[in-house]
């Protein structure tokens, strides 16, 4: 039990916020730009399928990054329950499946849809951005374009970074590890 809140991890965890958040803030308005949202940060949603100390870290960052928001009042919480949702579902995706593969394509999927779905409530229903279409129309419009927004951020950054990672930790960096330093001195003996 004692090696759950590790240095290393609670680290890990407080850069992936801290990441999350500069590079939300990196993109000003266009991040919270409704139908089509600029939001690289959302790469780092594959993280979970890695790292358990991922899941508060991206709930965190995702709400820190959403007071700037122009729907502070409905963003900070919703958004972030839903950064909360696909991170739980992202983490037991990759608790659950070996094959890197099917992995990456289910893990991702999860960030992809809890967008799509939750987000267009905030703007159309909440805050009733219709953009001139009836509720309805206009939350579909506002969820076919996020689900593509996001998936081009997931899959286009999120695959690279996940390759990386994978690499990485082949090699033994551990910064990308959870191996305590003891074992791996071993090893080098």
């Amino acid at each position: 039990m004692k090696d759950i809140f590790t240095t290393k991890r609670l680290c890990r965890a407080g850069l992936i916020a801290a990441l999350y958040v500069a590079l939300t803030y990196a993109f000003g308005a266009i991040a919270y730009n409704g139908i089509v949202q600029i939001r690289p940060a959302e790469a780092l949603t594959i993280l979970p399928l890695f790292y358990a100390e991922a899941v508060p870290a991206l709930w965190i960052g995702c709400m820190l990054a959403n007071l700037m928001s122009p729907f502070v009042m409905y963003d900070v919480p919703i958004g972030g329950a839903a950064t909360l949702i696909a991170a739980v579902l992202t983490f037991l995706a990759g608790y659950l499946i070996r094959n890197h593969a099917a992995r990456m394509a289910l893990g991702g999927i999860f960030p992809v849809l809890a967008n799509a779905f939750i987000i267009p409530v905030i703007i159309v229903f909440l805050c009733g951005d219709t953009m001139g279409y009836a509720s309805t129309a206009a939350y579909w419009i506002n969820f076919g374009s996020l689900a593509a927004t996001e998936a081009v951020w997931v899959y286009g950054l999120g695959v690279p970074m996940y390759i990386a990672i994978v690499n990485l930790q082949k090699r033994g960096v551990r910064a990308f590890t959870d191996e305590p330093l003891k074992k791996e001195r071993q090893k080098q003996t």
